[in-house]
């Protein structure tokens, strides 16, 4: 099986989307037999063809990357012309995994995408106009085109059949998965007092006026925001050395911060939205997502009773591995 996976969101610095390509690309190389091959093909800005590389070194993967200029109405362009097909520029293909940048055509082939969460159809004034245009496209060429979706949760494969249509035939659940960088044991990050960590960029959906009015309830921590751009390594250091990891979003596809918490050895206060569920399992401390107070007596409830909750992520975590996101994907492809 040939497949070509569009990897164009590793041309920004690493969001969660682009985290979930990289690892897809992982889980699949990992779990493909000798007769399977992954191409990994883009159509981006001269800069965005070096971050791309930099994402994917080491993996055994054909990189078939074309830096443009104008990338982006080039992309659209493909989209919408319909022509040429993707074929020209990878070669014969048995799937075509899309992303959420463009929608290029195919001769043959199985096609699929990913459907990371429907933010943008539920709460439109949460994202930024080209951005949810964006979003919102693809989601509905999607629905309508793809023979095989993969939610990363069961409440995003649900939120997905409900909201778009979609077929429960052509609906499978591809989790997401922790890096062994995140783990217990490794370098820390140490500051003047203990700190909170909140893993999320300041937008309205991660709620982090919520986490800091707990924060002054709590004077003996610190709080410390690590948003998009800072690196696994710097990530991992921050997860391991923090008392507790704060998340109090709104909405999630899957929320896969908690479970790299988890594995790092860290307590985790999620929200109680139930997007969040899955990612939580049982190990997770839950709070109102309106409810400064609650925030604040679940983190203090997670000082008192970290070894517990420690040991309780730690088992969850191991649930979510690159490798069975790899597996899922495959065992999808193959029932089409």
């Amino acid at each position: 099986m040939r497949i070509a996976v569009d990897v164009s969101p590793l041309a920004l610095p690493r969001t969660g989307i682009g985290t979930y390509v990289r690892g897809m690309l992982t889980g699949l190389l990992e779990t493909a037999g000798d007769s399977d091959e992954v191409v990994a093909f883009a159509a981006v800005s001269p800069a965005g063809k070096g971050r791309i590389a930099g994402a994917l070194a080491g993996l055994p993967v054909d990189l078939r990357v074309r830096a443009l200029p104008l990338a982006r109405a080039w992309r659209r362009a493909w989209s919408r012309l319909g022509r040429p097909a993707v074929e020209r520029f990878v070669g014969p293909i048995d799937v075509l995994h899309l992303s959420d940048w463009m929608q290029p055509p195919q001769r043959g082939g199985l096609r699929a995408a990913t459907i990371y969460d429907l933010g943008p159809l539920h709460f439109p004034d949460w994202t930024h106009p080209r951005t949810r245009r964006l979003h919102t496209a693809s989601l509905r060429h999607a629905a309508e085109a793809c023979d095989v979706l993969f939610a990363i949760s069961e409440f995003t494969r649900k939120d997905a059949a409900e909201t778009l249509g979609i077929e429960e035939s052509r609906l499978r659940v591809a989790y997401p998965g922790v890096d062994p960088i995140f783990r217990p044991d490794g370098p820390v990050s140490t500051r003047e007092r203990p700190y909170v960590l909140a893993v999320a960029a300041h937008e309205p959906r991660k709620n982090l006026e919520v986490l800091e009015a707990a924060m002054q309830r709590l004077p003996e921590l610190e709080l410390v925001v690590a948003g998009g751009r800072v690196g696994d390594e710097e990530l991992s250091r921050l997860y391991r050395g923090a008392a507790v990891l704060g998340f109090p979003s709104r909405f999630e596809g899957f929320g896969l911060p908690v479970v790299e918490a988890m594995a790092s050895g860290t307590p985790a206060v999620v929200s109680s939205h139930p997007s969040l569920d899955e990612a939580s399992g049982d190990a997770a401390l839950r709070a109102d997502l309106d409810d400064p107070v609650a925030f604040a007596e679940a983190i203090e409830q997670a000082l008192v009773e970290r070894d517990a909750i420690v040991g309780r992520g730690l088992e969850h975590a191991r649930r979510f591995t690159w490798r069975a996101t790899g597996e899922a994907l495959l065992a999808g492809y193959r029932r089409g």
